[in-house]
């Protein structure tokens, strides 16, 4: 089995992120930011689509308990319909980061866009969560949390099953949709593909 490398830099406090929920129809992106003690190592991390739902909460425990700091932040829907779903990503990015109680001298970032946080130097990897292990810790952390948090607007609008689609396009989700219309917390920038899409 592949094995991740600790950590990308030479940097003692190297920062990974990443984020959960751009490609959905409803609720927030998330972003965490985690900084791992020396040495770490837990042979079910990696990338948090890559692990079962059991998994990434037992994760989620280990992650919180071990890192030498770590923190998460939300964009919510009418932010990521104003500023679009990238900008959004990253804004949740820097609010992690700005929230770590222990600051970061690099910054490493799934996927191959950010923009500068400060001064600290960045460095942008794809697949990056299939890589390092801070980046996969900071996988599971958003992954998890924003689980959490659809769980909670679940029992607020049932119908449309976020506690099973968390918010993704999947054919229920598109059918609720078509049916009861949008929630508050759907995103209208994805709303005309969505429309052509369900015949609304």
């Amino acid at each position: 089995m592949y094995q991740l490398l600790y950590r990308y830099s030479d940097h003692k406090y190297e920062a990974g992120c990443d984020e959960a929920g751009r490609g959905c129809l409803a609720g927030p992106v998330v972003a965490s930011a985690v900084i791992l003690p020396e040495g770490f190592f837990h042979p079910l991390l990696n990338d948090s689509k890559q692990i079962n739902e059991k998994n990434r909460f037992l994760l989620k425990e280990i992650i919180e308990k071990e890192a030498l700091a770590w923190a998460v932040g939300f964009v919510d829907n009418n932010e990521i319909d104003s500023i679009n779903i990238l900008n959004a990503s990253i804004k949740a990015m820097h609010i992690a980061l700005e929230k770590l109680t222990l600051k970061p001298n690099y910054i490493v970032v799934d996927g191959n866009r950010f923009k500068p946080f400060g001064k600290t130097p960045h460095t942008t990897i794809v697949k990056g969560d299939g890589k390092y292990m801070n980046i996969a810790a900071a996988s599971i952390l958003a992954k998890t949390h924003r689980d959490l948090y659809m769980q909670q607007l679940h029992s607020e609008f049932p119908v449309y099953g976020w506690n099973r689609n968390k918010g993704y396009p999947t054919p229920a989700h598109r059918t609720a949709i078509a049916q009861y219309g949008i929630s508050i917390y759907h995103r209208l920038s994805f709303r005309m593909n969505e429309q052509t899409r369900l015949k609304l």
